[in-house]
């Protein structure tokens, strides 16, 4: 069938595939670093605790047959090494069939890790990873040409990731619509990068202009995705610019990256050749008929499966980062339906005295990506996802977010577990476990241009209360990590 194929976009899919995979090595690296002090056996929220109340039917993972850490680390590690494997090309060296199957195994692997991580994966890169490995798997290898319904598919996808952020906007927060959102976003978003204090101190009419062609890259640039080439193409550059303008600004683990990524699929090869010399359009030999059943199939699948996202865009009710199957399959995303005005930061301190009182020094723990010492700089952190310090953020927002685990987290601060203490850039006490930790809230903002020259700070601060007072051991005890037999 003619029609089905479009091997002018064969760019595209080797583009895109490969950029993909890396960012599924850099998912499964952070899920081996991180998850024993998470939700590993001896975690804040242990995974066998919760497939023990959780049915697989409702949260489809291979954990549900069998959980031990061991089995995890290995579930991890061999997803990134498969992931490494298809980055460097491995899936044109095998057949259709056998490169089709390494991408779903990629899949099935971290569909299984999202799908016991609970409130540390609740994040809407999660099902859009997934959702993309799907149609990943779709387009197929090098020995045929991509198949114009699952290209269609990923348009449709942009399309969904893009338009729908701008909708959560416009419905949201009225400073979307005055333009006045980002006079606060730079400074208040969840993790900022090293850049995020020279954009927070742009004039505020660069500001608006900001959030006006934000409206316009993600409400109207989207509908000429649809349009014939150079349109097309030309819309997903200014995505991608608008993306590569996050990455400077913030950091949103691999959501910007992946967006990109999904932008390279709309770029033909004659439209790329104008930029830069390409070989010859490969011309694969015709498609097996299995494989031809099998993508449209998938296609009629996935549509059908899609109109729950698309009314949920139409909707005044409009939900975002939810996933419409226990699949991954098709999923809403979007981002800062509102903006906070202020930033709001917990502090975790700790100290040796048992009874603690007016005059007792403490020592503040650091975390490697959220703001702490008022003089370190902002670090760039993504692509890669620090679950711990994002869950820190929503939990100075709300103290609803952080119930689950903020005190079994302080529990493991009183006994040095050295799984949680990985995940911290400093521990105060390395040789013996404080007496005592307690946690306070602050408010946080930017130094300015002439204190950060003075003094060298990039934030000021001022305390507002404390979020957890002073706790021992004996409090906490029953939340402690029990080790050995």
């Amino acid at each position: 069938m003619e029609w089905f194929a479009a091997p002018e976009y064969w760019l595209a899919r080797e583009v895109f595939q490969r950029l993909l995979a890396l960012l599924y090595t850099l998912g499964f690296v952070a899920a081996a670093r991180q998850f024993r002090a998470l939700i590993g056996e001896h975690g804040m929220t242990p995974v066998p605790r919760f497939t023990a109340t959780v049915p697989f039917r409702r949260s489809p993972s291979l954990f549900h047959l069998h959980y031990d850490d061991r089995t995890f680390a290995a579930t991890a590690w061999t997803g990134a090494a498969l992931a490494a494997a298809l980055a460097a090309g491995a899936g044109d060296a095998l057949p259709l069939w056998a490169a089709m199957l390494a991408w779903a195994v990629l899949w099935a692997l971290y569909l299984s890790v999202v799908n016991v991580g609970q409130t540390w994966y609740a994040f809407g890169w999660e099902s859009l990873l997934l959702e993309a490995g799907t149609l990943a798997a779709l387009l197929g290898n090098g020995t045929v040409a991509p198949p114009v319904t699952v290209l269609w598919l990923l348009r449709w996808l942009l399309f969904r990731v893009e338009f729908g952020a701008g909708m959560i906007k416009w419905r949201g927060d009225p400073c979307w619509r005055d333009l006045t959102c980002l006079y606060h976003h730079h400074e208040t978003q969840p993790m900022p990068g090293p850049l995020s204090w020279f954009f927070h101190h742009l004039p505020r009419p660069l500001h608006r202009v900001e959030a006006a062609a934000n409206h316009v890259v993600q409400l109207l640039v989207p509908f000429a995705l649809f349009l014939p080439q150079p349109a097309a193409s030309t819309a997903a550059a200014l995505m991608a610019l608008t993306q590569l303008w996050l990455v400077l600004s913030g950091n949103f683990a691999w959501l910007n990256w992946l967006t990109i990524a999904l932008t390279l699929t709309v770029v033909d090869a004659r439209t790329a050749d104008r930029l830069l010399p390409l070989p010859a359009t490969p011309r694969p030999a015709g498609a097996p008929l299995w494989y031809e059943v099998l993508v449209l199939a998938a296609t009629a699948g996935i549509l059908a499966l899609g109109v729950r996202p698309a009314r949920n865009l139409l909707s005044r009710r409009q939900v975002m980062n939810r996933s419409f199957d226990r699949l991954h399959l098709v999923n809403s995303y979007g981002a800062f339906g509102s903006v906070t005005r202020i930033r709001h930061e917990i502090v975790l301190e700790g100290t040796d005295t048992e009874r603690p009182g007016p005059d007792t020094r403490w020592h503040a723990y650091e975390f490697r990506g959220k703001p702490g010492e008022l003089r370190r700089m902002p670090r760039q952190i993504a692509p890669y996802h620090l679950r711990l310090d994002w869950l820190m953020w929503f939990a100075a927002i709300s103290p609803s977010y952080a119930r689950p685990w903020f005190t079994p987290f302080v529990a493991r601060l009183l006994v040095n577990d050295p799984d949680t203490l990985r995940l911290l850039r400093r521990n105060p006490f390395p040789d013996t476990p404080p007496a005592c930790v307690r946690a306070r809230l602050y408010r946080y903002r930017y130094s300015s241009w002439r204190r950060l020259r003075s003094t060298g700070e990039w934030w000021r601060r001022e305390p507002l209360r404390d979020f957890l007072p002073p706790v021992t051991l004996s409090d906490v005890r029953h939340l402690a990590p029990r080790r050995g037999p």
